[in-house]
């Protein structure tokens, strides 16, 4: 029977199934996996319906996932053959990276094992091996996870629900990264490898940057705190998904919530006692990506510095924002409401020179459904009354360049997740954050997966812009990170992913998600204390409405 494929601008109508590679020329490799009716398939997927194919290179974010998942693969078998004997674990880590460590004790990572690991890869990518996907039991994927020393593999299997396993062969290695792979070793040539200290820093094309690898740039502020994350969640026995797992079933719930909120307090206590010991601090500000919990993390702030004798006011950013009609506009022509360009940054340089020297202001209100400011409340502060604003903008120096910096203490607030599913496969901190926003939006807006997928490109755009850039300025980061919070939820956002058709553009997207939350326990929220950052959310927050 016949069938019609669309792709590359024309249809043509076949008779028997072919692979997707076949029907294109690829010599260059530059093609790295397709949308066979907007589901993501590997080049080596036979097709035998009628089909719209789009094919993807890194200019695409679908296809650099594949490509880093498949480089990663390459790193952990040029190990395999050049040091079989150390064990190593990736990490996402500054400037949009990969970190590889060596977890052997008394084993230090230095520039000549560095090269051997790049020359080896070099000959991996050269020979152009296939990389063969197969279908094992989970009995003959423990036998060849124990076969090739990969035992961090077999305990997360026994959270695994299904009896079959894919696993990726090539040339006698095997290993899988939760993901679909390049058909052959010879379509990652693009790749950078360098020593940086206590590893190794492994780079790749990203769709961001037109799929070239971007100029490294260090982030010792976000760098430390990536570490400082690690470092509490291996002593918490929480950098696995089995170590989490396993808290569940080994400690309790309350004991596993309780342990992950105490840091949270304890971070808090910290920022309080640095800002009450600064007595020049009059502005505080806090910002972050989306779905950090910059609003449950201003009210707490609040309260720790309630508790020390400071009497904190809060000013929305958002009550400076232009009428959208002096709003700026994005690439697609419509108000860019994410843009510095659409608050009113000279009116809000002056309110805030003013209440810090002593003087009334009266504060704009935005109305949202007269789409323009209104007048507002009146309000005078004292020495005792620091000024607390959040917000995207919050640590621009444009928003507050009247206000000279040892008056200003600034705050980066996002969730630095430093969970692994495996010593090969990390969580991608960003994918938790889309979570948060999931579950979240339908809970608060009754908006579908799909709608809030769709934005997501959108909302990273903007993060890229006017965010990531200003947390090297910051002067404290606090990691909203809960280990926990995967496990709570997972029976909120695995329905929203599973009513995501399986034919929609975003089912990709959706069924990253599912892959990688299927692994997590559940776990009830009941125990979850009101003032959580997990609550804003959830929802069920002490703070909603306030």
């Amino acid at each position: 029977m016949s069938f019609k494929l669309t792709f590359l601008g024309k249809e043509k109508v076949f008779e028997k199934k072919v692979k997707l590679h076949e029907l294109i020329d690829n010599k260059d490799r530059s093609i790295i996996c397709a949308r066979v009716n907007n589901r993501l398939r590997e080049l080596t997927y036979e097709v035998s319906d009628d089909a719209k194919i789009e094919f993807l290179d890194v200019h695409d974010g679908d296809a650099v996932r594949i490509y880093e998942a498949s480089l990663r693969y390459v790193v952990a078998m040029a190990f395999s053959r050049v040091y079989p004997d150390l064990e190593i674990r990736f990490a996402y880590n500054v400037s949009r990276s990969v970190f590889i460590q060596v977890l052997n004790p008394g084993i230090h990572v230095n520039p000549t094992m560095v090269a051997k690991v790049k020359e080896e890869m070099d000959k991996i990518i050269a020979a152009d091996y296939p990389l063969i996907r197969e279908k094992y039991t989970t009995q003959e994927a423990v036998k060849i996870y124990n076969e090739n020393n990969l035992f961090d593999k077999l305990d997360a299997l026994q959270f695994r629900p299904e009896k079959t396993i894919h696993l990726y062969e090539c040339n006698g290695y095997y290993n899988y990264m939760f993901s679909r792979m390049v058909p052959s070793t010879g379509y990652l040539k693009k790749f950078v490898l360098f020593y940086y200290s206590p590893g190794m820093i492994l780079q790749y094309p990203r769709a961001e940057a037109g799929g070239e690898i971007p100029q490294f740039e260090d982030a010792p502020t976000f760098g430390k705190t990536l570490k400082e994350s690690h470092e509490w969640a291996k002593i918490a026995g929480a950098d696995t998904v089995v170590g989490i797992n396993k808290h569940i079933h080994r400690d309790g719930i309350v004991d596993f919530i309780q342990l992950c909120e105490a840091r949270h307090n304890r971070m808090l206590a910290e920022l309080g006692e640095r800002i009450i010991s600064d007595s020049n601090i009059r502005l505080i500000c806090i910002a972050g990506p989306s779905s950090s919990g910059k609003t449950t993390f201003a009210n707490r702030l609040r309260v720790e510095l309630l508790s020390r004798g400071l009497k904190p006011i809060r000013i929305s950013l958002d009550d400076y924002y232009l009428p959208k009609s002096q709003a700026p506009l994005d690439e697609d022509g419509k108000p860019d409401l994410e843009s510095i360009e659409a608050l009113d940054i000279e009116l809000f340089n002056k309110n805030m020179l003013d209440l810090i020297n002593g003087e009334e202001v009266q504060l704009p209100k935005f109305d949202f459904k007269l789409g323009k400011r209104v007048p507002g409340r009146n309000l005078k502060v004292g020495l005792d009354e620091p000024i607390i604003i959040e917000g995207i903008h919050a640590l621009n120096d444009r928003m507050t360049a009247l206000i000279p910096r040892h008056q200003k203490y600034k705050i980066f607030i996002a969730p630095q997740a430093q969970i692994n599913l495996d010593n090969t496969n990390p969580i991608s901190i960003t994918d938790l954050r889309l979570l948060r926003r999931l579950v979240r939006d339908y809970k608060f807006r009754g908006a579908s997966a799909e709608e809030t997928i769709s934005m997501w490109p959108s909302v990273r755009r903007g993060e890229f812009k006017w965010i990531y850039d200003t947390q090297e300025g910051a002067d404290y980061v606090y990691n909203s990170m809960l280990s926990y919070e995967l496990c709570v939820m997972k029976k909120y956002a695995l329905p929203l992913l599973q009513n995501v058709d399986v034919e929609s553009e975003y089912y990709p997207v959706a069924e990253r998600l599912i892959r990688m939350l299927k692994y997590f326990e559940d776990m009830p929220d009941e125990w979850v204390p009101c003032n959580s950052l997990m609550k804003e959310f959830i929802g069920g927050s002490c703070y909603e409405g306030a």
